[in-house]
């Protein structure tokens, strides 16, 4: 153990009174000055309904956990733990009249606490052991209480051994930390090259098809393609394209910046998007399945008046045929496809803490001089959410044949920013008879 271990653990010691952590413990019979927690967690951005979500009544913001009133309701909320021992665990909590009774439950281990207090105070639920580092879920559940709701948590005390090396949670940004980290790859093209066309697989497992999900396939310079889960009733294959006039909001784009439809698929619904740039989109309602490879086929090149149009062509292996997608011309933009790369985000807040994965396989791109070259390397990278260690549950790597990427979840073992990566060649070029593909017309 290094001094400066040593030292921080004395500290933490003298600060912490040995406290028997009884079952049935009231906060009234606490010494709470005495208690000093190294962390404050804060709900939101941390903290998830893991059960009965779907009907569950609890509030979770900046003000902390409220409205918590069904007692089959479990709240998880994740931490990243870099050492092991000890940790001390507490409730910055009140309730709005008379006293609840909580069941605290940490790497298997359970502790009941009573809350009585009706003015905020750190309520002490005890000790509890970790024994490897890595994220550790504070669960918390309601037993019985005798007033309308079991508490009101305003943040999560932890300190102790536990903590000597540090805390890993979301401190802001919470919105944010709550989609979780997104993940891309960046493929390797051959030098010197114009790239006309850009082709990929996407294959998702069974069970990793978490609601929120978008497992994006064809990414290139100035928008992306890839299929979504957008809820238990509905997918989407989507397509979109950046204005190359910056807004979050499509209404600020003057009308020779905005993106020009030439045309769009059978089904396919097209408008405009805001809040991540703004640009034309489109998308067709289509129940994708879990464990089924789906193609991907994008086409950039440069057209009139110093634009350029890109066409996306999705690939359903049960109809065994290439259906158009969109195709939309982008202004004051003249280049062939660049940057070709996928990409794994969640895109709903309530799924944050599910783990979702995709394999991303046969990557080929096709150049202006007829020739197909197979993309077999790639560059891993993540969001801001990721690189500020707000949150390290993201991963990446190659299975045979097929990169892989996976986010989400709160696993421990994460794959570091910036690693390179390459898979097996397939060494046979895809099967596209270019001529049969529909020609895009506006309907």
């Amino acid at each position: 153990m290094s001094v400066l271990k040593i030292a921080k653990t004395i500290t933490m010691l003298l600060g912490f009174v040995v406290l028997n952590a009884c079952k049935g413990t009231s906060s009234s019979e606490i010494e709470v000055n005495s208690i000093a927690y190294s962390y404050q967690i804060p709900p939101a951005g941390n903290s998830w309904v893991v059960s009965n979500h779907k009907h569950a009544s609890v509030r979770i913001d900046q003000q902390g956990i409220q409205q918590w009133t069904d007692p089959s309701t479990k709240i998880n909320t994740y931490v990243y733990l870099n050492d092991t021992g000890a940790l001390q665990v507490g409730l910055n909590a009140r309730v709005n009249q008379g006293s609840s009774t909580i069941l605290v439950t940490i790497n298997g281990q359970t502790k009941e606490v009573v809350i009585d207090n009706v003015e905020f105070k750190e309520v002490h639920v005890g000790s509890f052991n970790i024994d490897k580092p890595g994220y550790h879920p504070i669960e918390i559940q309601g037993v019985e209480k005798s007033g309308d709701a079991f508490a009101i948590i305003k943040t999560i005390g932890v300190g102790g051994l536990a903590t000597t090396e540090g805390v890993t949670y979301v401190k802001d940004d919470f919105y944010w930390g709550q989609r979780g980290p997104s993940v891309h790859l960046t493929y390797q093209t051959p030098q010197d090259k114009d790239i006309l066309w850009f082709y990929n697989e996407i294959t998702v497992a069974p069970g990793q098809d978490v609601i929120g999900s978008y497992f994006m396939a064809n990414g290139f310079g100035e928008g992306y393609f890839g299929i979504q889960v957008n809820s238990e009733k509905e997918r989407r294959v989507l397509f979109s394209v950046w204005s190359p006039y910056q807004t979050q909001n499509p209404e600020e784009i003057p009308e020779d910046y905005k993106i020009i439809m030439l045309g769009k698929g059978q089904g396919v619904h097209t408008g405009e998007f805001g809040n991540e740039g703004s640009g034309g989109q489109s998308y067709k309602v289509f129940n994708w399945k879990a464990g089924i490879t789906y193609k991907f086929l994008l086409k950039g090149e440069p057209s009139v008046n110093n634009s350029t149009d890109y066409t996306a062509y999705f690939f359903d292996p049960e109809e065994d045929q290439w259906n158009l997608i969109a195709s939309f011309r982008r202004p004051y933009t003249s280049t062939y496809l660049t940057r070709p790369h996928s990409f794994l985000e969640n895109f709903v807040t309530k799924t944050g803490y599910i783990s979702r994965q995709g394999s991303y396989g046969n990557q080929w791109v096709y150049d202006t001089n007829g020739q197909w070259h197979e993309l077999t390397k790639a560059t891993f990278t993540a969001d801001a959410t990721a690189r500020k260690g707000a949150r390290l549950d993201y991963a990446a790597g190659v299975d045979s044949h097929q990169f892989y990427m996976k986010n989400c979840g709160f696993f421990s073992e994460h794959t570091p920013i910036d690693s390179e990566f390459e898979r097996t060649p397939n060494g046979k070029s895809p099967s596209v008879d270019f001529s049969k593909l529909e020609v895009p017309t506006i309907k």
